[in-house]
Formats: structure tokens, C-alpha cells, sequence
């Protein structure tokens, strides 16, 4: 397959093909794509993965130079909240709250939502919920429990709603009873 092609379909079927091939087939289309043959170390899902990122790759383009920079240094051990992480204008937010969704835009302004630019995700997030709420963490930049992190947090593939006070019950006892079990009586 020629690999400067941008036919998606021709892509998607070659990546299909790759996933198909056993080991000993996966092992000689890593030395055609890398020219070397692959780290003995490495299991048949990683090969695969490795060269069908490789494909895509030749094909739409590798990362960015930011983002490989960004990816350097936490190969290199520094933490999130140590890097400049900013959100740029254009970046959307979404978060569904009691059956409402929210949609927030960063503008160079500040953030805009609901037809009106305010200066905080965290007043946004008090007019939403009524509540304080530490913006950020409220629309899921903030791992929970780290206040100072920046890093964002794993979101759900469905926004959900924040719990009910029950609901928060009912997952800590759940924990709870989950680590006593995994711990030894004594």
C-alpha cells in the first residue's frame, strides 16, 4: 500500500489487514516499516499497534513539535502541574449537569456561556450548581483530591451527573467494603 495515500477507506483496510497477521506475520511487516526487526520484548498487540500507528502516521502526518516536546518531558518524569498547560481560545468544555448540558467556550476574554463572557469557570460553575465549585474541577481539568493539579481528569464517554448526596454514600461504603476485603483480618 502506498502510505502518502489520504484514501481513509485504503487506511482503515490496511490497519484491518494488520490486525489480521499472526506474529510471524507481524514481525516481517514491522522490519518492511521500521527496517530492523522488532524488540524481542514486545507482544503481538504492541507490534500491531506500533505499525498501524505507523501507517496512519506516514499518511495524515506525525504529532506536532509541542506535542511531542509535551510528551518528552513526562517520558522524563516531569509532573503535569509542573508544564504550561493552557487552555487556548477556541478549546469547548462540556458538562452535563442534572439532565442539562453545558457548553462552555474559551474565549481570549475568558469563558462564554450562555450568550454572556465571564472572567471564571469557577462563577460559571456556582451560577450552574448553585454551589461553590473550583471551576476547573467542575468541568473536569482537575484530577479530584489534588486541588493544585492541572492535570486534566479521565472523563467519562457519557457525561454524567454529579451524584446524589446517597449516591456519594453508597460509593464510599463501596470502597470501603472493597478494601476491607482486600485487606487480612487481624
Amino acid at each position: 500500500m502506498d502510505q502518502r495515500t489520504l484514501d481513509p477507506a485504503a487506511i482503515e483496510a490496511e490497519i484491518d489487514r494488520i490486525r489480521s497477521l499472526g506474529i510471524d506475520g507481524l514481525r516481517r511487516r514491522w522490519r518492511l516499516t521500521f527496517g530492523a526487526s522488532p524488540p524481542k520484548a514486545l507482544s503481538k498487540d504492541i507490534m500491531g499497534r506500533m505499525i498501524a500507528y505507523r501507517i496512519q502516521e506516514d499518511a495524515y502526518g506525525g504529532l506536532d513539535r509541542e506535542t511531542a516536546k509535551l510528551l518528552d518531558r513526562l517520558a522524563r518524569g516531569e509532573k503535569p502541574s509542573e508544564l504550561n498547560r493552557r487552555l487556548k481560545a477556541g478549546t469547548v468544555l462540556i458538562r452535563e449537569y442534572q439532565g442539562e448540558r453545558h457548553t462552555v467556550t474559551v474565549v481570549p476574554e475568558g469563558f462564554l456561556w450562555r450568550e454572556a463572557t465571564y472572567s471564571s469557570l469557577s462563577t460559571i460553575a456556582k451560577t450552574i450548581t448553585g454551589t461553590a465549585w473550583n471551576g476547573p474541577r467542575f468541568f473536569g481539568l482537575r484530577v479530584p483530591g489534588e486541588p493544585n493539579a492541572e492535570e486534566p481528569a479521565k472523563l467519562p464517554a457519557q457525561p454524567s451527573r454529579k451524584p446524589s448526596r446517597r449516591g456519594r454514600h453508597s460509593v464510599r461504603v463501596s470502597e470501603t467494603a472493597s478494601r476491607r476485603r482486600g485487606s487480612t483480618n487481624g
